[in-house]
């Protein structure tokens, strides 16, 4: 079973998406906390240590 973790820098209003991470097996995984059942997003770990990188920099291109 997957220890799913909320994001923080996700919002605290009730109207905005959350952002949740769990390791698997040599990946990351991430999904909206609204939608546990919904789709997810399984990223390498190293490409996930990037986008947070980029996140905390500011370097995220937003386009």
């Amino acid at each position: 079973m997957a220890h799913w973790r909320k994001s923080t820098y996700s919002g605290g209003s009730n109207d905005e998406m959350c952002v949740e991470v769990a390791q698997f097996s040599g990946a990351v995984k991430l999904r909206d906390s609204k939608d546990p059942d919904g789709e997810r997003i399984a990223v390498s770990g190293a490409a996930f240590g990037n986008l947070v990188k980029k996140i905390k920099d500011g370097n995220l291109d937003r386009g």
